[in-house]
């Protein structure tokens, strides 16, 4: 079994990695917070540009019908980031919960060494002859 300094070193190192991750899982949960956002102003865009009978130019349903289209892809664009986000966030989790597990099983490691230090130290103590106290008479 490993000894007490590598099983801290290790833990030092895993708990690095989990910080890490955890970090990366934020940042993750982050941006697809906002993507979702950047989706929903588009569609909230792609709303107010809806055609609406009035009375102008030829000209302006052109502009008006080009940029809806534009908004459109750009709302197809943005739901495929924002999935894209999604699967990243839930890898972001899924290292978080695995970097978790790896830090659990040091503990645990450094746990049974200081019980199996603890029992070896009590049976080094039974074994031990007694010792005598040598008592003297108030003088």
């Amino acid at each position: 079994m490993a000894n007490k300094k590598q099983l801290d070193r290790l833990l030092r190192v895993r708990t690095l990695q989990l910080n890490m991750t955890r970090a990366a899982e934020a940042q993750a949960h982050d941006k697809r917070a906002s993507e979702a956002d950047l989706a929903h102003r588009i569609a909230q865009l792609a709303l107010n540009v809806a055609p609406a009978p009035t009375e102008g130019s030829g000209f302006s349903l052109v502009a008006a019908a080009h940029f809806r289209s534009r908004l459109h892809a750009s709302a197809e664009m943005a739901q495929a980031r924002l999935t894209d986000a999604e699967r990243a966030a839930e890898r972001a989790t899924e290292a978080t919960r695995d970097a978790r597990r790896d830090q659990n099983a040091i503990e645990k490691l450094l746990e049974r060494a200081d019980a199996e230090a603890a029992l070896k130290a009590i049976r080094e103590l039974e074994v031990a002859p007694p010792v005598r106290k040598i008592r003297h008479d108030p003088c």
